[in-house]
């Protein structure tokens, strides 16, 4: 078994197919194939399903990647680590973000001060939803993760607090309320998104018993946005993940009661981070004091 084996596996199960592998590791897509035939003659079990131009993980796959990622961060922190003792900083950190919240609010002072710290440290970021985002950390695809606190599966460092807000029509009935109850949404056209907070959404509406009619699903924040501000339905997003200055035609209002998020970083071990992902830690504590974040 060789590292080069394992990470055409961990490579494999981001990219989902073999021919993106091979363009992510930049080699040929018959060296990704020669390279997992070896690791799983090795292993004596199957790891990938070959169907068509989808190669999903088998369920011993699944199983195992978790492993492979963690020999991997191990190599990279080993290798980080001879770095620094020779008096170099530099390596690969992979991040993991959940939205607008930490794409555009917490990442780009983070990333600015970061980088000129640790100038020869590649910082590689993925946008996923919240759900994805702790699967790859618990699969260990990422050392670091932005999540939403409390999160007692990880060692978590808290960022910044806001709260959910009601996003509505400029025009709806409920626009001229100070605050929108959960029993104010019964029945009205709602929109939901992957962007994040979905859990505590669902707590805020369950625990009233409410239910809002759920007829649209937007990916996207700001396909969400707009579909309120043409006057089509409400929804419910963080704070922090809306424009600062509400677009025309929405306006937002606080939720009653109020509904309290935390924001921070999230790692399977601070123990076990390599030096980059330490410091890329320690300077998110030192700017969360200093609040220099939301």
């Amino acid at each position: 078994m060789t590292f080069t084996q394992l990470e055409v596996f961990a490579a494999l199960a981001r990219a989902g197919s073999f021919s993106r592998a091979a363009a992510l590791l930049g080699i040929t897509q018959s060296a990704v194939s020669h390279a997992l035939r070896a690791l799983e003659g090795e292993l004596q079990v199957q790891l990938v399903r070959r169907e068509g131009p989808h190669s999903p993980l088998t369920d011993a796959g699944t199983r195992l990647l978790q492993r492979a990622n963690d020999i991997l961060q191990q190599k990279e922190a080993l290798r980080q680590e001879a770095d620094a003792e020779r008096g170099m900083a530099r390596g690969t950190l992979r991040v993991a973000s959940f939205g607008a919240t930490s794409s555009l609010r917490l990442l780009p002072p983070l990333i600015t001060e970061y980088r000129r710290r640790q100038p020869a440290v590649l910082v590689q970021i993925d946008e996923q939803n919240d759900d994805t985002v702790v699967k790859w950390l618990l699969e260990r695809r990422v050392e670091i993760g932005f999540v939403v606190l409390p999160d007692e599966r990880f060692e978590t460092v808290p960022l910044v607090e806001d709260e959910l807000v009601a996003l509505l029509p400029a025009a709806h009935r409920l626009a001229a309320q100070r605050s929108i109850r959960a029993a104010d949404l019964q029945g009205e056209a709602f929109v939901r998104t992957s962007a994040g907070s979905g859990a505590h959404i669902d707590r805020f509406l369950a625990e009233a018993g409410a239910q809002p009619a759920a007829i649209y699903h937007f990916e996207q924040m700001s396909s969400m946005q707009g579909f309120v501000a043409q006057g089509h339905a409400i929804a419910i997003a963080a704070r922090l993940a809306v424009p600062e200055q509400a677009p025309e035609g929405m306006v937002y209002r606080s939720l009653s009661p109020r509904q309290r998020r935390v924001t921070g970083l999230a790692v399977r071990s601070m123990e076990r981070l390599s030096p980059a992902a330490a410091g890329f830690v320690e300077l998110a504590r030192e700017m969360a004091r200093k609040k220099q974040f939301g």
